[in-house]
C-alpha cells in the first residue's frame, strides 16, 4: 500500500512537473509571437525565453505550429476562465467585449490568422481553434448582453469590435479610445431591443 502511495505521489509530480514546463514553453510563445510576429518566431526562440533545451521544447510540441496555436488556446482557456467567473456588468457589455479584442492574447491570435492565410498546416491547425474563440465569444456576448441583442446583433457585434481592435494598430491609444466612446453607444443604440 505504501509503495501505491509513493507511486501516486511521483506520478502527480511528474504530471505537475510536465504542466510547469507546458506552462513556460506557451508563455513564452505567446510572449514571443507579439513581439517578433509569427514569421520571426521559431521553436529555438521559444526554447531560450523559456529556458528550457530545444529537446524538451520538441518533446512537448513537436512543431511550431503545434505550440503557437496551443498557445493561443492556452490563453483563450485563460481569458474564458477570468471572462466567466467575473461579475457580469451588463451596463459595460460592449466594453468588456471590445476588451476581449486587445492584449497578448488577440495580438497572438492576430499573428496566427494572417500567417494562417497562406500556411496550410498553420490554417488547418487554426481552424478548429476559431471555431472555439468563436463560440466562446457567443456564449460570453450572451452572457453580457442577455435578452437585449437578438444573435444577428451578437454576431455584429463582436465582427465590429474585431475590426476596431484591428483598425487600432493604426491609432494612438488617445485616438482609440475616443473612437470607442463615440461608436460603441452608437451602436448599442441601434442594435439593443428597447
Amino acid at each position: 500500500m505504501t509503495e501505491t502511495t509513493s507511486d501516486a505521489k511521483v506520478s502527480r509530480t511528474q504530471a505537475e512537473r510536465t504542466a510547469a514546463m507546458r506552462g513556460r514553453l506557451l508563455d513564452a510563445a505567446v510572449e514571443s509571437l507579439v513581439e517578433l510576429g509569427y514569421a520571426r518566431t521559431s521553436t529555438q526562440e521559444i526554447a531560450r525565453r523559456a529556458g528550457v533545451s530545444r529537446g524538451t521544447q520538441l518533446h512537448h510540441f513537436p512543431t511550431k505550429e503545434s505550440l503557437v496555436v496551443a498557445a493561443v488556446e492556452y490563453l483563450v482557456d485563460k481569458r474564458l476562465e477570468e471572462i466567466l467567473t467575473a461579475e457580469v456588468d451588463r451596463g459595460r457589455g460592449l466594453e468588456v467585449l471590445a476588451d476581449a479584442f486587445s492584449g497578448p492574447l488577440f495580438y497572438a491570435a492576430l499573428e496566427l490568422w494572417v500567417a494562417a492565410r497562406t500556411d496550410p498546416v498553420l490554417h488547418a491547425a487554426t481552424v478548429p481553434l476559431e471555431r472555439k474563440v468563436s463560440e466562446a465569444l457567443e456564449f460570453g456576448s450572451a452572457e453580457l448582453f442577455g435578452d437585449r441583442f437578438d444573435s444577428e446583433s451578437v454576431e455584429l457585434t463582436i465582427e465590429l469590435v474585431r475590426g476596431l481592435a484591428v483598425s487600432a494598430l493604426f491609432r494612438t491609444p488617445e485616438a482609440d479610445d475616443a473612437l470607442r466612446a463615440r461608436l460603441l453607444p452608437a451602436w448599442q443604440s441601434r442594435v439593443e431591443k428597447k
